[in-house]
């Protein structure tokens, strides 16, 4: 494990003067791992043979998507050159990811500061993320740094988009930094800046302990690593601490910093930021949002925390081989712990078995919880159509709140309400048309536009949120060739005519198929799942037929035909009657057949049915 770099104070003895934490925001590929390397490699705390791109972006998911999923913080050292006598400062630097599923995980990471650096592409501009972590800066009242990056790009206009940036947060022109992560120009000025601008952290250093759990991850050899900032007093190795939340009571076995390793130091004091090992290995103990304090003589009075995020896409995970069912349990315990924002609890579905319902908040999020559970943990999962919270309310006035289709009530329904979510999207303005043309089609409706300059422009709908965490933002991207961005925030509910549509199979709900859908689409859904799965059911020695019903009413059909089997064969000259009787028995045999017979749905079927585009019905014929 490397040391702790000389020019580096001791952790605990560090004056809360001389420190800065701070984090980069941005828009999704606007360059903030980028920026991140090169003040890694500025400060020296990462040797030039250990280097490499995206250093602090971890998991094998993020190295491949070019994403960031996780925030990672790190402790540098840095001496500003101005000034008569240059003194050593500790600047505590938070990574954040970009996209709209991880907004939860920067505003964690804003909770740990006092200033970010607001970073926007010199080749693209503002950007719709741009917009939504600025105003969590603004809430969290930091300090804003405005960066602009990318300027060796030849596409890059730095002097435009300086002045879109100045004038969004009510600064000069000339005030906005001009960087090139890549090249590491003007990165040395920018950290001045941030030493210059952002203001130190206070606390009371002779008061009680008070640490703020910003993160956790789960090491399988240490147990619980949990990520604080220390707002007051102090905490020291080996002393007893206790959690103000659950009141659960530990030993510091490990505290320090990262830098970027892990690095231990003998305490942590005012303003700092690092890490905490108790060895515990049951991950319910350490919250994120919790605070930490001493046993003895502790604080009376928590820190405020962090508002629980609600989810807003809920799918179902199931184990493909039913006795990975523990395993699974087991693993979205200690993605848990990590991810604050998942949520789950166990549901049974008579075509899958035993599995999770599970609630994220958007589809990307759903996409890499996937992917970590099948990474990390080996399992080989089956997730069902993504679907949002419904909320229905029957004619004698009760009320059910609707995560699964297979919720839905029977009976006459009065009003049934769906999310719906504020939405803003930038594009240039040769796409007004195409998009304002996609948000009708999706139910939503304009409820202002701005031009931000004179070719871009920023539209702000509210569209329901069932339609839009399907597919909207890839249709979104293809309408605008790629120039748009999204952003959208939860602000309520509307009411609907919304349907529960069932698919049967000879005559049994598959309630893995069944979908809440607008009543106008409900024929579509009906006829696109009947269709799918008459191209994935293997034949049976008997007719199947494949049925989209709405309530009692059938609105779709579909038929497997029967394995046809030559009675008649054999038969060769003679009777007739002969040839009749075989037929005859044949015809029974199917009658009795089709009563008995249980229709086995493959688990390609279920995999390319639930999958959200039409390619998985192909992919699945291919293979039979």
């Amino acid at each position: 494990m490397p040391a702790t770099p000389s020019n580096v104070p001791e952790p605990s003895r560090t004056d809360p003067a001389l420190i800065r934490n701070f984090c980069i925001i941005a828009h999704i590929d606007h360059g903030k791992s980028t920026l991140a390397d090169r003040m890694l490699q500025l400060t020296g705390i990462v040797e030039e043979r250990m280097m490499r791109a995206q250093y602090l972006d971890r998991m094998d998911i993020e190295r491949e998507r070019g994403i960031t999923i996780k925030s990672q913080a790190v402790r540098m050292p840095w001496t500003p050159s101005e000034g008569s006598e240059p003194v050593p400062h500790v600047l505590n630097m938070i990574d954040t990811p970009g996209h709209v599923d991880f907004t939860y995980e920067v505003s964690r990471s804003l909770a740990a500061c006092e200033g970010c650096v607001l970073l926007v592409d010199a080749a693209q501009g503002i950007e719709a993320q741009t917009l939504a972590n600025l105003y969590l800066a603004m809430e969290h009242d930091l300090t804003i740094i405005p960066v602009l990056n990318k300027i060796d790009l030849p596409a890059a206009q730095p002097e435009k988009f300086a002045a879109e940036l100045a004038h969004l947060i009510g600064c000069e022109p000339e005030d906005v930094l001009k960087v090139s992560a890549k090249t590491g120009e003007g990165v040395p000025e920018l950290l001045n800046e941030v030493v210059r601008q952002v203001r130190a952290p206070v606390g009371a250093a002779d008061a009680p302990a008070r640490a703020m759990i910003f993160d956790s991850v789960y090491d399988a050899y240490r147990g619980v690593v949990t990520y604080v900032k220390v707002v007051d007093g102090q905490l020291s190795k080996r002393e007893r601490i206790r959690m103000m939340s659950t009141g659960a009571t530990h030993e510091l076995l490990e505290i320090g910093t990262h830098s970027p390793e892990m690095s231990a130091a003998d305490g942590l004091g005012v303003g700092e930021v690092g890490y905490l090992i108790t060895g515990v290995k049951d991950v319910r103990q350490s919250k994120v949002g919790d605070t930490v304090t001493q046993l003895t003589k502790g604080a009376e009075e928590a820190l405020p925390g962090y508002k629980d995020p609600k989810p807003m896409v809920f799918s179902g995970l199931y184990p493909l081989d039913g006795s990975e069912y523990p395993e699974l349990r087991d693993a979205l315990d200690k993605l848990l712990l990590n991810d604050a924002a998942l949520t789950y609890e166990p549901e049974t579905s008579a075509a899958l078995g035993f599995g999770f319902r599970v609630g994220f908040l958007g589809l990307l999020h759903l996409e890499v919880i996937r992917e970590r559970l099948e990474r990390e943990f080996g399992l080989d999962l089956i997730a069902t159509a993504p679907n949002v919270v419904y909320r229905v309310v029957m004619e004698d006035g009760q009320e059910h709140v609707v995560t699964n289709p297979s919720e839905f009530p029977t009976g006459k329904t009065d009003e049934v309400y769906e999310p719906i979510v504020r939405a803003t999207l930038i594009a240039p303005s040769e796409f007004i048309g195409a998009i304002m043309e996609l948000c009708q089609s999706r139910r939503g409706s304009l409820q202002g536009m701005d031009y931000l300059s004179e070719d871009r422009v920023e539209l702000r709908y509210t569209l329901p949120l069932a339609e839009i965490v399907f597919d909207f933002f890839d249709a979104l991207k293809s309408k605008t060739r790629g120039y748009a961005s999204l952003d959208y925030e939860p602000t309520g509910e509307q009411s609907a005519e919304l349907v529960k549509v069932d698919i049967l199979l000879q005559g049994d709900k598959v309630d893995a198929f069944s979908a809440i859908v607008h009543k106008d689409k409900a024929y579509s859904y009906g006829t696109r799942m009947a269709n799918t799965l008459r191209e994935l059911i293997p034949r049976q020695q008997f007719e199947v037929p494949i049925q989209a019903a709405v309530g009692a009413r059938i609105i779709a059909r579909e038929t497997v035909r029967a394995i046809r089997k030559d009675v008649l064969a054999k038969c060769y000259g003679g009777d007739i009657s002969r040839k009749r009787k075989l037929l005859e028995k044949q015809k029974e045999g199917k009658k009795r057949m089709k009563v008995v017979g249980r229709v086995e749905v493959p688990q390609e079927a279920f995999i390319a049915a639930l999958s959200s585009d039409g390619a998985g019905a192909t992919d699945a014929k291919a293979k039979k």
